[in-house]
């Protein structure tokens, strides 16, 4: 009832919460982007949640009046200071974004647009746009829009990444926020849009909501980050096993290539001993590049130098990622009994969500 009164309402205002942690770099130009779309939204308070940065943040946080900035007493992990600026927002709408991204002229506009037409609309996912030229960061560009073809495809999602997110304040904290016991900026966003979805939420996707950002430029950057990623979502994974092979936003040629890789590696490796090991492997292998075939023919038509280098990028992802898989599967990734919520972490209005 009070989202239906929201969507006829003239006035709907907007809450913007960035944690940033060491981000003097960055935290400038998403602030002053965010600032300059004020006039273009009813209301807005643009929230900086400092996460006990050593690096100078605060002192160019303090240049701008207009952005009320939050601090902890140290540092707790961006799900905490999430958490900390949406209890402590005003407006009707909390949207999210990361201090080093850049978000676009009318970002503030389009992730609130899908509330506006549609009181059924809890939550809203935007999308990575970037100005690289290395070719690995090309390479992650593809990636995502290969995901987001994905999304496009579906009236609701299952899936929103806090780099560009939107949610009806009141749904938020009804949820418990974002689990606290992700410590690091990964996987957080995964476990409240399972939760989400499993609550029947309508969320959307919106392509033309866009934030710049800078994607790893290296190989052994990319390979880090999806080692650190695979790792952290097989641990938000576990409590929603529906969504091990299938969910909105990763491809499922991406998760096959993760089993079939390393097996048709070993399978391959013990053909000495069995030709039947033999070919297995070859076909295997032969699976795994006809998956990579999709991906390339559409990506070459957008970027074609780094689609060519897919396998490059591909294979020792699909190794990486099998190991993380492992060790999420393996190894509890907190104490239970310890569970850092201090410093105003979750947001006291419900403990709903918590697990």
């Amino acid at each position: 009832m009070r989202e239906s009164m929201v969507q006829r309402r003239d006035v709907l205002k907007v809450s913007v919460v960035i944690p940033v942690y060491n981000g003097r770099e960055t935290i400038r130009s998403c602030v002053e982007s965010l600032l300059r779309q004020a006039k273009d939204v009813d209301s807005i308070e643009v929230i900086a949640v400092d996460d006990a940065s050593t690096d100078g943040t605060l002192s160019v946080l303090s240049q701008y009046g207009s952005v009320r900035v939050l601090t902890q007493p140290r540092n707790l992990g961006p799900a905490v200071a999430r958490n900390r600026g949406a209890a402590e927002a005003t407006g009707e709408l909390v949207l999210f974004t990361d201090a080093d991204c850049i978000p676009s002229d009318n970002w503030i506009v389009e992730m609130t647009a899908p509330f506006r037409t549609d009181a059924r609309v809890v939550g809203v996912k935007g999308i990575y746009k970037t100005r690289q030229t290395e070719i690995t960061a090309r390479f992650v560009q593809l990636e995502y829009e290969d995901k987001y073809d994905r999304m496009r495809r579906n009236e609701t999602i299952d899936f929103i990444d806090t780099y560009s997110a939107a949610y009806r304040r009141s749904t938020f904290l009804e949820m418990g926020g974002f689990d606290c016991r992700f410590p690091v900026a990964c996987a957080e966003d995964v476990d409240l849009s399972f939760r989400m979805a499993e609550r029947g939420y309508r969320m959307v996707f919106n392509a033309n909501a866009s934030v710049f950002h800078l994607h790893p430029a290296s190989w052994m950057d990319y390979i880090r980050k999806k080692y650190k990623y695979a790792y952290w979502r097989i641990v938000a994974v576990r409590k929603f096993p529906r969504k091990a092979m299938k969910d909105s936003h990763t491809p499922v040629a991406q998760k096959l290539q993760l089993l079939l890789v390393p097996l048709s590696t070993v399978a391959l490796s013990w053909s000495f001993f069995s030709p039947l090991m033999f070919w297995a492997g070859v076909l295997g292998w032969s699976a795994v590049f006809v998956s990579m075939a999709p991906f390339i023919s559409k990506s070459i038509k957008r970027d074609r130098l780094p689609a060519l280098l897919t396998p490059v990028y591909t294979i020792p992802r699909a190794f990486v990622q099998c190991v993380a898989v492992v060790m999420g599967m393996l190894e509890p990734f907190i104490d239970r009994n310890a569970v850092a919520l201090e410093g105003g972490g979750q947001p006291k209005q419900s403990k709903a969500g918590q697990p």
